[in-house]
């Protein structure tokens, strides 16, 4: 049976999860964020890539892991060669969907949705040049949309005043939208329905899934019945709401939380 760890600092990585899940149910899925430090956009890159490179080499080595998946945007930038460095096996990172959007452009306007520090980053900038040079792109930096994605998953409801708000300089302006945050799928309907027009909404998710499946050489691999296999969770610190938390990663046949007990920085 395969093995696949997948990694993010809260629980945004399970929109990718989610995608992977529903290509390759009969694979064991190790899901850790590092909520400890969340969120890894405020964390300056040397303690990132320390953090990251601890957990996700400890549980790959104890789970005899497959492949690893980087579900986080911020830290695929920063954090993927010196954790391919580490690791024998395939380490997949996400990256915003821009050439996507781009080309579904009608309008040639396009808007970024991230966290601050993907906005800011040199490598969104080259993305950018490199796949939407003939587009206006519009940048919106949120930290506050990753924290409702969090409470979302935890059966709190999105407020929609403040999220269209946030929205605001896009309302009639973009045609396609680039969800550069793996928590954003996560309130995606939300999105859709703050900005009061039709829209083009893409993420990395599906185009992930199908890298993890071309990478896992399942041809002869033993079959193994989903309901006969138990996909992990693990964080790095005590969540909140733990309860209701626990509810939605039951309902994506996770089980629940369990301590990482690796020693904290």
């Amino acid at each position: 049976m395969k093995k696949v760890v997948i990694f993010d600092s809260g629980v945004g990585g399970l929109s990718v999860y989610q995608e992977i899940y529903a290509l390759l149910p009969q694979v064991q899925f190790i899901y850790a964020f590092d909520n400890a430090a969340f969120p890894y956009g405020e964390l300056d890159d040397a303690t990132l890539i320390k953090r990251t490179n601890h957990i996700v080499s400890l549980l790959a080595h104890q789970y005899q892991a497959d492949l690893v998946v980087i579900a986080c945007n911020t830290a695929s930038t920063i954090v993927l060669p010196s954790l391919r460095q580490q690791l024998t096996i395939p380490v997949v990172g996400v990256v915003p969907a821009i050439k996507p959007a781009a080309l579904a452009s009608q309008t040639k306007s396009i808007g970024l949705l991230a966290t601050p520090a993907t906005v800011n980053r040199p490598y969104t900038h080259q993305l950018v040049q490199q796949f939407a040079n003939g587009c206006d792109v519009k940048m919106i930096g949120s930290t506050r949309l990753v924290e409702m994605a969090e409470q979302k998953l935890r059966g709190k409801s999105v407020d929609m005043g403040e999220l269209t708000e946030i929205l605001k300089p896009w309302q009639g302006v973009v045609d396609s939208i680039v969800l550069g945050c793996t928590h954003f799928p996560l309130i995606k309907q939300e999105i859709q329905q703050a900005l009061k027009h039709q829209v083009n909404i893409v993420d990395s998710g599906k185009a992930i899934a199908k890298r993890v499946v071309s990478l896992l050489e399942l041809s002869n691999d033993v079959i193994v019945a989903p309901n006969a296999i138990h996909n992990v969770t693990y964080s790095s610190a005590a969540t909140y709401d733990a309860a209701a938390l626990n509810k939605s990663l039951n309902e994506m046949q996770l089980d629940i939380i369990q301590d990482l007990n690796y020693p904290h920085f």
